[in-house]
């Protein structure tokens, strides 16, 4: 069974820092940043938690389908810069759109959150026949977990949201999730309720370098992040597309995780595709972790680029180190 995308909808912060703006508090300008990165500037949440964001982007995303939000029977928020420990952010967006007949939880596969979140909720329509349409929802607010007095990682990283709109389909659809936790400690933030004179051996793989980090920050070994990010990439694409018998030749569009433009350059080279089929925002969205591919797909939608009947490939990699593919008609 695949799955059909009524709709989605987003929600972007007014608020952006664009790259000259780092030089005021860190030793660094447009120049350093846009080279490495691709990006150019990234939005900011200001006065908006988290979860007002993924409302907005929520409520759109049901307008554009047309839908009675009482008939979304299941709504996943994938997440992982909550702002609560509980309740969950997926039961908050169900009360403030008006979804009162969905199950709700949240989901945190870090910047592959929305690949996640999509299998999960095909897997529910799958397995039950009373459910019409499942909401997903990405929502981040990065910014208020960076450390910015590291510039090697306050730079990527932008705040945003956008939901999609699903339903059964015979569509084609083939699916691959994975992770490899031995790299857990290469991109990771402690939880806030973690006192800092409480001393404990850090977990397998975890260095000491990641327990003296401020708490609640984020943390990244870039290099091993990209090492890793350059390989699975491609690799998540080819292990979902391998149980449809599709090649990326068959493919009309990828649509990534928007972490490093070099990152994308490597995997189409890696599968020799060219960067025209790859849609590409992280010049002006940054990495927004979960948000980042459906907030591509939207805009790819909202700008014609996309269209009914193409197949496409959404493919993600994040902290855990999770990883995971999607291969589906739109």
């Amino acid at each position: 069974m695949g799955i059909n995308i009524l709709s989605l909808g987003s929600y972007v912060p007014e608020q952006k820092l664009v790259n000259d703006d780092f030089k005021k508090f860190i030793d660094t300008n447009d120049e350093w940043i846009r080279s490495r990165t691709g990006i150019t500037e990234r939005p900011m949440a200001g006065w908006e938690p988290n979860w007002y964001m993924g409302k907005q982007a929520a409520l759109q995303a049901v307008e554009r389908a047309g839908i009675d939000p009482a008939d979304i029977g299941l709504v996943i928020v994938s997440t992982a810069t909550s702002d609560f420990h509980t309740p969950s952010m997926a039961s908050v967006i169900q009360h403030e759109i008006g979804a009162v007949n969905a199950a709700a939880f949240d989901v945190n596969a870090a910047c592959t959150g929305f690949v996640y979140g999509t299998d999960t909720a095909r897997r529910f329509l799958e397995t039950d026949s009373s459910m019409k349409y499942a909401l997903v929802v990405s929502t981040e607010a990065l910014s208020r977990f960076l450390d910015f007095s590291d510039r090697s990682s306050c730079i990527l990283f932008g705040d945003s949201a956008a939901a999609a709109v699903i339903e059964r389909s015979d569509k084609l659809y083939s699916s691959h999730l994975g992770s490899d936790g031995s790299g857990a400690a290469y991109l990771c933030a402690r939880a806030l309720n973690v006192a800092p004179e409480v001393k404990t051996e850090p977990a397998p793989g975890f260095t000491d370098n990641f327990t003296s980090n401020p708490l609640h920050k984020l943390y990244q070994d870039g290099k091993a992040v990209y090492k890793f990010a350059v390989k699975i990439l491609p690799r998540s694409f080819e292990l979902a597309a391998e149980k449809s018998g599709i090649t990326a030749d068959d493919i009309d569009w990828f649509i990534p995780h928007q972490a490093n433009v070099r990152i994308i350059e490597t995997a189409a080279r890696y599968l020799n595709v060219p960067m025209e089929k790859f849609i590409i925002t992280l010049d002006h969205f940054g990495n927004t972790s979960s948000a980042s591919i459906p907030l591509a797909l939207n805009e790819g939608i909202e700008k014609g680029l996309i269209k009914r009947g193409q197949k496409l490939a959404l493919i993600g990699f994040g902290a855990g180190l999770t990883y995971g593919g999607i291969i589906l008609e739109y």
